[in-house]
């Protein structure tokens, strides 16, 4: 894997590991570490956190200032879910539902998604 590209956040994925670097995510091989390929995400302002779901193979991306959830599956389709807030850190629970960790100015409080 290249050096000296920031990374902000990782997950893997059905044998692939996936790292945020600003606005993309390269894709690797979990076993080789042999790039896979890149996936870009369109319309990104500021994304803090990736997380994944190996139920319904697809990544999930909290981008703050935009204040919304982006889910990538795997074939490169995006969606997104307003937040109206600024979303920060993601967890996947075992029913497969997204929790968003909310933060603005120390108040927080957690945001629940059914994909």
């Amino acid at each position: 894997m290249p050096e000296g590209v920031p990374v902000w956040g990782l997950t893997t994925m059905a044998g692939e590991i996936y790292l945020l670097r600003l606005a993309k995510l390269d894709v690797y091989d979990a076993n080789t570490y042999s790039f896979q390929r890149s996936l870009a995400v369109p319309n990104a302002r500021r994304i803090v956190d990736i997380t994944s779901c190996e139920h319904y193979r697809c990544v999930y991306l909290s981008d703050h200032d935009s204040e919304c959830v982006r889910r990538l599956d795997v074939q490169g389709s995006i969606k997104q879910w307003p937040v109206n807030d600024r979303p920060w850190q993601l967890s996947v629970n075992t029913e497969h539902n997204v929790i968003v960790n909310c933060r603005y100015h120390h108040h927080h409080h957690l945001v629940y998604f059914r994909p």
